[in-house]
């Protein structure tokens, strides 16, 4: 069997977990019981051991599909000679209360209505627990299916048979005729099992999430469906946001760049915390801002955590093929072991933005956060591994030391905001400015005529675009536009598309163009006062988008969609820059937005 494009897939949510659906209906990855759990469907990495749940419509190979409006309800429309049907595809959610506005159901629903004639339908429910290491088996349990041992169970109208590990569903449906399937993962989520009313209530709850957002500038509808998936990918019980919903999604087909996403790193944390608020979601924006501070209680930060905020050893799964033969399939980070300074500033500059907004900083919070801008008072001189995580030795990343100046300037800025005069400011000052002049004296290679990766390199990486969107230099200070210049000679692999680096990183293989630097290209060339040349931009990398205007990590030349999917980072790329675009028509918006270092 072939492995369908990456890009193809729709992407469910409940905000507890996820599920994707291949363009024929098969949803082939389902993780239980969140997003970090056991993948029990999992033949997006491998069409034999992995588990799936099977929809057929005799006669017709794929479907149309479409989101309905303002929600993650795949709706997709089956025709054939003899008849045709309409098929959601959600899991469900009920509004919450507070603080948490949505509430998983922590149910996966399939619900069939045939339109007229008459269809012949199959439906398959294979799941194997294990990341398809094992199989289950089946029991009875009242009008229920339960696979033993697990917390699975199914439901529906249409009778089951169950026997190798799989229950088999066939039916002859008639015009009127609407079934559903339901495959729950928590036997206390919820009291309704009624499709219609899921189907309605989810409809509704999504649609309400957003209608909260106001904002009809450049590129709404982009950055309406961006913040959705964001809010899909955001973990109901914690606000922690996941950079994918998958693992081991390849950065180069065949290769061994496939790394688990199924984690929270904190680098942009502050575009976050500004594009929820921007948009009219305060309650997510104040989840994730206390689910950030509340893993910096120690000494040293780590760049990335799971959804409860702990780490993961990371371990290989020999038993999967990989998708496309993509070995090895891994689950857990061992980036999380990893010195990052960058860390440090994107966490004080969301702290920043948080408090400049809402001012409900706590005497707590601060002094969780004032510890760390010692850390770096103390440290920035020391080499790190870096933001894009290179396995090798640690050395002076350009952008790491910019990312420490941020740490020290937001600290300086919130112990003012705070009034707080026990803080070392002075300290701090001494060190920020010391920063800045070591970059701008080391960072700065004039022979190649730009900043560089490292210190004394003469390579480039993208994260280079960063520097004036931190507020470090202006947009037109001429080394950053020399900066831009270089970085698209260097790193453009097509229109739009940026690589993230072209050094050696002690792996083998390479990886497509990154496509969150590729959007930050767009924002980088708007504080250039390059407006017409981004606005080319955006439009090109919007005409990337998947068929369901989903991104994917990366992008080959060739347009094939790499890495894990969908990408969070990439979708928050795509809304900083619509913003940015936005605020650049409007002179005394853009004017007050440099001044705040492109925020």
């Amino acid at each position: 069997m072939t492995y369908p494009p990456i890009d193809s897939y729709a992407f469910l949510s409940d905000t507890h977990t996820a599920a994707l659906v291949a363009a024929d209906g098969a949803v082939e990855w389902f993780c239980v019981p969140h997003f970090a759990g056991d993948a029990v469907f999992a033949r997006l990495l491998d069409r034999n051991r992995g588990g799936v749940l099977e929809l057929t419509v005799a006669g017709c190979a794929e479907p149309t599909r479409r989101y309905l409006p303002d929600t993650l309800v795949l709706e997709s429309r089956w025709s054939t000679p003899q008849g045709s049907a309409v098929v959601q595809d959600f899991l469900a959610v009920a509004p919450g209360e507070g603080a948490q506005p949505l509430r998983a159901d922590k149910m996966l629903v399939r619900r069939v209505t045939v339109e007229h004639g008459t269809i012949q339908l199959a439906m398959r429910v294979v799941p194997r627990v294990g990341y398809g290491a094992r199989d289950v088996t089946w029991e009875r349990a009242g009008r229920r299916w339960r696979a033993v041992g697990t917390d699975l169970w199914v439901g529906g109208d249409l009778p089951a048979e169950a026997g190798g590990g799989e229950l088999r569903i066939e039916a002859e449906l008639s015009a009127g005729t609407t079934v559903a399937l339901l495959v729950g993962y928590d036997d206390d989520a919820t009291d309704v099992v009624d499709p219609d009313e899921l189907l309605a209530r989810t409809c509704r709850t999504w649609q309400a999430w957003s209608a909260r957002s106001d904002y009809t500038g450049f590129g709404s509808d982009a950055v309406r469906h961006s913040a959705l998936v964001l809010r899909g990918l955001s973990f109901d019980e914690t606000g922690a946001l996941i950079a994918a919903p998958t693992t081991s999604l390849p950065e180069e087909i065949g290769g061994v760049r496939n790394w688990d996403y199924r984690y929270a790193w904190h680098r942009d944390a502050a575009l976050l915390l500004l594009a929820l608020f921007r948009l009219g979601h305060a309650e997510e924006g104040q989840r994730y801002l206390h689910f950030l501070i509340s893993v910096c209680t120690g000494d040293l930060l780590t760049p990335l955590v799971d959804i409860l905020g702990s780490t993961a050893e990371e371990q290989e799964l020999p038993h999967l093929e990989g998708y496309a033969g993509s070995r090895p399939v891994r689950i857990g980070n061992e980036a999380a072991e990893q010195v990052q300074f960058d860390t440090y500033g994107h966490i004080l500059d969301a702290a920043l933005v948080y408090q400049q907004l809402t001012g409900d900083l706590t005497g707590e919070q601060w002094a969780l956060l004032r510890k760390h801008v010692d850390v770096m008072a103390d440290r920035w001189h020391e080499p790190d591994h870096g933001i894009w995580e290179v396995r090798g030795p640690r050395q002076h990343y350009v952008n790491a030391k910019v990312m420490t100046w941020v740490c020290l300037d937001r600290g300086i800025r919130l112990a003012e905001l705070l009034d707080d005069r026990t803080a070392d400011v002075q300290r701090w000052r001494t060190a920020r400015d010391a920063v800045h002049a070591e970059v701008l004296e080391r960072g700065f290679n004039p022979q190649v005529g730009s900043f560089v990766m490292t210190y004394g390199s003469t390579e480039l990486d993208a994260s280079l675009l960063r520097i004036p969107l931190v507020g470090f230099l202006p947009g037109d200070d001429p080394r950053m536009l020399a900066t831009i210049d270089r970085v698209r000679q260097e790193l453009e692999i097509g229109p739009a598309l940026l690589r993230r680096y072209r050094a050696d990183d002690g792996l083998p293989g390479e990886e497509g163009a990154f496509l969150l630097c590729s959007f930050e290209l767009v924002s980088a060339l708007v504080l250039a006062g390059q407006r017409d040349e981004a606005r080319k931009l955006f439009d090109q990398l919007s005409a990337y988008a998947g068929p369901l205007g989903l991104y994917a990590e990366q992008l080959a030349a060739d347009g094939t969609a790499l890495g894990n999917y969908p990408q969070a980072f990439t979708h928050l790329a795509l809304i900083e820059a619509a913003l940015n675009l936005d605020a650049a028509g409007d002179r005394d918006a853009l004017h007050e937005w440099a001044d705040r270092g492109g925020r």
